[in-house]
């Protein structure tokens, strides 16, 4: 078994987004991504020990749609602020951060919902270093900081808000009232990066390329000199596991894919010949179709026809689909034939993994990226 290389086996630099129920959240785990730097989604609800334990490079504390000092409003403990890690909030994570670090949140009636004028007044900052003094951003909030934590410098302001932005590079601590991760706001990725950059000093090194080349060595780890089964039903997420796998561990790997009757007419086949062609896996086709459409017989509500015992058994309780229709697009596209192993499954039998090896694991993926 080949060592891990160094950029394959070394954890890269993560990113917490600490979601306090933004519609925004996966957003903003996006942005960071887009400037190359790996994130990760976590809850407000995760206790900041736990936050920790993943080593994160920074956090990104999200929006939300609470006020501050309401009663039962998400929180984040105080020791996140004092941990040493960069912290960066947005609009409700900047007012969390001020209100715990000793600054001053109310509702003053100053909101401000939509476009709204930026008044940048230290464009020399680490967060708005190039960035004009007047410029656009998208803002979304009833309450408001009226006065900063101490050691913290105000950067922005709006024509209502008196602390629209404040830092604090000693601490590596930095927030802004408004949303930088939506394109309303102009410079918002400018000012995002800022953050991971300047702030957190970290360096945009990570592709998705570097998730393929993570997992392709923890699931060789995993596997080692094993076999693994695959169960391939058509789709994309299988379809990308198996072609993970398989780039993994190669004739190591036997994909079973079955077919209960239920597929729209030639899907059976493209999956059959266009897969395996495509990335040269090892496939069993188990034809199940009589069992499964016997079981569904009579039935006037075949969802429910789930439960029986016959079409459980695969984990699918879909509605059928006609045969007749059309074939769905899909992601190995190829024009070349290839073979694979047909067999048919009666009510009786099951299909059976590979047995050249002795011994059989599951591979998982213990990370893909989403998000990005």
């Amino acid at each position: 078994m080949s060592s891990a290389t160094p950029a394959a086996s070394a954890a890269p630099d993560t990113v917490l987004v600490v979601d306090f129920g933004a519609q925004y959240a996966q957003l903003i785990a996006r942005r960071v991504r887009e400037a190359r730097v790996y994130s990760e989604i976590v809850p407000s609800t995760m206790p900041v020990e736990d936050m920790l334990a993943k080593n994160p490079a920074a956090i990104i504390l999200s929006g939300g749609p609470s006020s501050v000092y309401e009663p039962g409003a998400p929180t984040v403990d105080r020791s996140l602020f004092e941990a040493g890690v960069p912290v960066f909030g947005m609009c409700y994570g900047f007012q969390l951060m001020a209100q715990s670090l000793g600054g001053r949140v109310d509702n003053t009636g100053a909101r401000e919902y939509g476009r709204t004028g930026l008044h940048v007044s230290k464009n020399s900052s680490t967060l708005f270093e190039g960035t004009p003094e007047e410029q656009a951003v998208w803002m979304s909030h009833g309450d408001a900081c009226s006065a900063a934590p101490d050691g913290f410098t105000v950067t922005a302001s709006t024509d209502v808000v008196p602390v629209a932005a404040f830092e604090n590079d000693d601490k590596k601590l930095y927030g802004v009232q408004y949303h930088p991760e939506v394109m309303h706001s102009t410079h918002g990725q400018q000012v995002l990066e800022h953050f991971l950059y300047r702030g957190a000093g970290l360096k945009p090194n990570w592709t998705t390329g570097n998730v393929i080349e993570e997992q392709v060595e923890a699931i060789r780890e995993q596997v080692g000199d094993k076999r693994a089964i695959c169960g391939l039903s058509g789709g994309v997420d299988s379809a990308v596991a198996a072609a993970l796998v398989q780039k993994a561990i190669g004739s190591q790997l036997t994909c079973v894919y079955v077919d209960h009757g239920l597929m729209r007419k030639g899907e059976t086949e493209q999956v059959e010949k266009d897969f395996v062609a495509a990335t040269g896996v090892q496939l069993k086709v188990v034809d199940a179709s009589e069992r499964f459409l016997n079981a569904l017989k009579g039935s006037p509500t075949p969802r429910r026809s789930g439960r029986s015992s016959a079409v459980s058994s695969s984990g699918s309780s879909s509605r059928p689909r006609p045969r007749s229709s059309p074939t769905r697009a899909r992601p190995w596209s190829s024009s070349s034939r290839a073979r694979s192993t047909r067999t048919s499954s009666s009510p009786a039998a099951a299909p059976a993994p590979p047995t050249s090896s002795p011994t059989t694991t599951s591979a998982a993926c213990p990370r893909t990226s989403s998000s990005s």
